[in-house]
């Protein structure tokens, strides 16, 4: 088990189940979210969870995503597979968490704007913009990668995870920056 081989091919009858659930939710995750950011006095629901602890916990379930990615790149390279496997499993398994939490957020408070002037300003909505827009393929590309990986498709595997890898990465940081950028405001 602790050696890359490539050991299988496609699977046409495993294809057949899993590729569905990916397109479905790749489309309704980010669909969601954005009816949550469009009309968020529509879809508002009161919890009573504190605005001011949600933003925080979704910079540490970022951060630490992204140790975990740098973590399993390591252990790939070391190919130690168990290793890997655990901390990307444990990536994606924050990653599900800051999604859930993320939506929470939207739903319980009304967005607050950046303060911030100038340079800042712009290099904010750089990193935010680019952040979102990326985040957006985050989910089927790193939900088809650990597919892949699983059915034990090594080389389509590690053709995926040479884009979900940089991307996946990008949005875990930049995710921690936008944080950063806004905790003065929250």
């Amino acid at each position: 088990m602790g050696e890359i081989r490539e050991l299988k091919t496609a699977n046409p009858k495993a294809d057949r189940v899993a590729i569905p659930i990916i397109i479905v939710l790749s489309i309704l995750v980010p669909v969601a979210v954005a009816l949550l950011i469009l009309f968020p006095d529509t879809l508002k629901l009161e919890m009573g969870i504190d605005r001011g602890t949600l933003p925080a916990f979704h910079a540490v379930l970022n951060g630490t995503t992204a140790i975990l990615l740098l973590l399993g790149l390591y252990f790939i390279t070391q190919k130690k597979i168990a290793a890997h496997r655990f901390v990307m499993m444990s990536a994606f398994g924050l990653s599900a968490v800051f999604l859930v939490s993320y939506v929470i957020s939207k739903l319980n408070a009304d967005p607050i704007p950046y303060g911030g002037e100038g340079y800042m300003r712009g290099l904010y909505f750089f990193i935010l913009i680019s952040h979102i827009l990326l985040s957006v393929p985050v989910l089927p590309l790193a939900m088809l990668a650990i597919y892949r990986g699983f059915t034990q498709e090594y080389g389509r595997h590690r053709k995926l995870v040479r884009y979900t890898f940089p991307i996946w990465l990008y949005v875990a940081v930049t995710g921690v920056l936008v944080y950063l950028f806004m905790q003065p405001y929250y």
